[in-house]
């Protein structure tokens, strides 16, 4: 039997079933090293809030210290202007006779009391010793301490010379060698040999030049052959004579080399 559809009928769709309210979350991926990303912004977003609670509450302490830091800085400074430039003016002014005096007798036949006026002072002015006493913390006061100390080794005043030579602080390096060398000299002539060795290889490898180094590199075999450490002297004579061949310490060390074979 056939069988026919009512006009307008339509086939009925199948229904869905589906759960009456119910919520499909989404599934959603996350990069961990976006959450890691995450984190570490916020930790530090956390921690810039602290320093500022901190700021805000120690502001006053804050403005104290940096307050301190700029008088201290302006005070050094006045005090650089007002009273340490003057004072070198001064120290290089009175100084000028005792220099002098100072080279006067590095070529006087007697020179002992040129060297006693440039220690003690003359015409009015200071010599090196009340210089460097006065005017210590200024370069003046510093080279009197050099000038007084070889002026003294010259008077034959060895704890003197000492004493002031260690005081010397070396701006330049010939002297600053030279005062080492020579502190080696007033040991030596006190007889104290191993306090001599000792300055005399302090001044050889402070600064290697053609002049200071064959000069304590001869002293310092000297005393080591005085000590009968004719190996060491051998070493430091061999030295001077291939490295400063020029020299006029050069001149007279193979007679030393022999004494020391």
């Amino acid at each position: 039997m056939a069988t026919y559809n009512k006009r307008g009928y339509k086939e009925p769709k199948e229904k869905v079933k589906e759960d009456a309210g119910a919520f499909v979350e989404e599934q959603v991926n996350v990069d961990e090293k976006d959450s890691t990303t995450a984190a570490v912004f916020s930790k530090l977003d956390e921690s810039a809030n602290k320093t500022e609670d901190w700021v805000q509450k120690n502001q006053k302490m804050i403005i104290s210290v940096l307050g301190g830091i700029a008088i201290v800085v302006v005070g050094y400074l006045l005090y650089q202007k007002f009273v340490v430039a003057p004072k070198e003016d001064t120290a290089a002014e009175e100084m000028f006779i005792a220099q002098q005096n100072f080279k006067k007798a590095l070529d006087a036949p007697k020179p002992d009391s040129l060297y006693n006026l440039a220690l003690n002072g003359s015409e009015g002015k200071f010599g090196f010793a009340k210089i460097a006493e006065e005017y210590s913390g200024t370069d003046a006061g510093n080279m009197a301490n050099y000038y007084a100390g070889v002026s003294y080794l010259n008077l034959k005043k060895y704890p003197e010379a000492i004493a002031s030579l260690e005081k010397y602080k070396g701006k330049d390096v010939m002297t600053g060698t030279l005062a080492v060398g020579l502190i080696g000299d007033a040991y030596a002539q006190q007889g104290k040999n191993a306090e001599a060795l000792e300055q005399y290889l302090k001044a050889v490898g402070m600064n290697a030049n053609e002049f200071t180094t064959p000069r304590f590199l001869m002293k310092a075999g000297q005393v080591e052959l005085a000590m009968g450490k004719k190996a060491d002297a051998l070493k430091h004579f061999t030295e001077l004579k291939e490295k400063y061949e020029l020299s006029p310490e050069a001149s007279n060390v193979d007679a030393l080399i022999g004494l020391a074979q």
